[in-house]
């Protein structure tokens, strides 16, 4: 029983061929083709107004050079919160309860935006690792530390979206398996589990786009930070 609540989270082969590459294009699927009109229909309208939506919260931290970054931190928030939504829909598979993805993402983009830093300001981006006026005993001490806190980055961005979505599917699924076990039982104790479920699921809905927005948000700041 304690193994089958993880099955969720292995990727899924058909024929010996792991399926999680379909699971992380379908995404692609919910999005109207291009035609020859910009905007074609209420469904297309209202896409156009979330992406503005999403790139003007993005951009807004932003100084004028980490505009460039606009179309790539956009694509990665739609396609991160079509995802994890789609994850929450029964008998579906989400990649980014994998962390090999998720440091997958991270990790190039975070060193990109280290890379920028260290080719257009090297001195500053260097001098975050010494605060000014530190005492000189300390310094060895906080570079190190400085320098941990850095590296870490790119670990800490893809833990945090992979423990939040893996822990609020285990919660969704334990509730769930309690509601079926005790219907029969205690009709009464499954209809209150039941509304906690239903209640579990809204905020695990809330809980899957906040944490696509906050991935993307701490890439925009990091890349602040180096422009």
């Amino acid at each position: 029983m304690n193994m089958s609540f993880f099955d969720q989270f292995s990727s899924p082969y058909l024929l010996g061929i792991p399926l999680i590459l379909l699971a992380v294009l379908f995404p692609t699927l919910l999005f109207p083709t291009p035609g020859n009109r910009w905007v074609t229909n209420r469904l297309t309208t209202l896409q156009l107004w979330f992406i503005n939506l999403i790139t003007k919260q993005l951009m807004t931290p932003l100084n004028k050079n980490g505009h460039k970054w606009a179309m790539i931190l956009s694509s990665l928030m739609i396609f991160l919160l079509s995802i994890n939504l789609l994850g929450l829909l029964p008998y579906t598979f989400t990649p980014t309860t994998q962390l090999s993805m998720n440091m997958a993402l991270a990790f190039p983009l975070w060193l990109a935006t280290l890379l920028i830093g260290l080719r257009n300001q090297p001195s500053t981006s260097l001098g975050h690792l010494l605060p000014e006026g530190t005492p000189t005993p300390l310094i060895p001490a906080l570079i190190l530390i400085e320098t941990t806190s850095l590296l870490i980055r790119p670990l800490a961005l893809g833990v945090r979206l992979t423990a939040n979505l893996t822990a609020g599917h285990l919660l969704i699924q334990l509730i769930s398996t309690a509601t079926t076990a005790l219907l029969s039982i205690v009709p009464s104790v499954s209809i209150l589990t039941a509304t906690i479920l239903l209640l579990l699921t809204i905020l695990e809905v809330a809980v899957a786009m906040i944490q696509a927005y906050v991935f993307v948000l701490l890439l925009s700041l990091y890349l602040q930070e180096n422009i």
